[in-house]
């Protein structure tokens, strides 16, 4: 089960989710358009994701999910490691 962090909400873990299931390395305009979200949320949600090292910037603008991030995902990561990431 995966960890209950405050300051992280739905769109996070599906941006996750797209990252880990893709593999890819995707902009937030792609993980907008794929998940029908704006691309401006999408990015805000991205910066924060990368900020806690959930997801890391390969190029400026794209992004690929972190061991930490598929860790999280698949529920060894305690939420206090990363209440402070925000």
């Amino acid at each position: 089960m995966r960890p209950r962090v405050d300051w992280m909400n739905q769109t996070d873990d599906r941006v996750l989710e797209l990252l880990d299931e893709s593999d890819l390395i995707l902009s937030p305009a792609v993980v907008a358009m794929n998940l029908d979200y704006t691309r401006n949320w999408v990015s805000r949600r991205m910066s924060k994701l990368s900020k806690a090292e959930l997801i890391e910037e390969v190029e400026r603008g794209y992004y690929r999910i972190s061991s930490k991030g598929r860790a999280y995902l698949s529920g060894e990561i305690d939420a206090a490691e990363l209440e402070n990431s925000e």
